[in-house]
């Protein structure tokens, strides 16, 4: 059976608001794009050709201190057109399954960037949980059909192991080595490192316990 994934029309941003590179009005965007009216579930196959939609991507960075989580994406990835690239974000599509008449739309699309992430990697801490940025990558074949929705974690530890045959070369790195070597990764998660040096995205260091439930969500694995 074809896996099916949750696009929108590509045209759609020009209505919010067309951007390139990275955007941090996450609030005039995402209501938008998670409303039912405006997306729908397609054929993998054929959005990934077809450059008048955006495949909705949960892109989770894994943040301990100055640290991240990177990897290599291996031959199983399920993005071919990134296999063997360096990445500091762990999600993917959201299927079918994770839509449920009992969950708001937001709900379900924070589900579904959860499931992805435990499908990739084993996490053992608590973390904080924020969205705090949206990719668009038109530079690129991957990009022009992909939008990326950045999901920070601060980690309480560094406790997260990959998981076997979908990724390789894995472990947590500083993000200051990552800005001096960038070759190697890809453009998304470059972007992401642009992210981290602008002013408006929370630092580490806000712990779990000292939330108000405002600046974002704890959570368990």
């Amino acid at each position: 059976m074809a896996q099916l994934v949750l696009v929108f029309p590509a045209a759609l941003l020009d209505r919010i608001g067309r951007f390139e590179g990275y955007n941090l009005d996450v609030e005039r965007y995402l209501p938008v794009l998670l409303d039912p009216t405006n997306n729908q579930f397609m054929e993998r196959d054929e959005a990934e050709q077809d450059v008048r939609y955006k495949q909705l991507i949960p892109y989770v960075v894994l943040r301990h201190g100055d640290t991240v989580f990177q990897y290599v994406r291996g031959k199983r990835s399920t993005e071919s057109r990134l296999q063997d690239m360096r990445s500091i974000g762990v999600g993917g599509h959201i299927e079918p399954t994770d839509r449920s008449l009992f969950s708001s739309d937001h709900q379900v699309y924070r589900e579904a960037a959860r499931r992805e992430v435990h499908e990739e990697v084993e996490l053992s801490t608590s973390y904080v949980e924020r969205i705090v940025a949206l990719l668009n990558d038109e530079s690129t074949e991957v990009g022009r059909v992909h939008f990326g929705i950045v999901h920070l974690w601060d980690l309480v530890e560094p406790n997260v192991k990959k998981r076997e045959g979908l990724i390789t070369q894995a472990g947590f790195t500083p993000i200051g080595r990552l800005r001096d070597e960038p070759g190697e990764l890809e453009h998304w998660s470059q972007l992401v490192l642009q992210i981290f040096q602008d002013s408006r995205v929370p630092p580490y260091g806000m712990a779990p316990d000292a939330l108000d439930g405002k600046d974002g969500d704890r959570r368990t694995p």
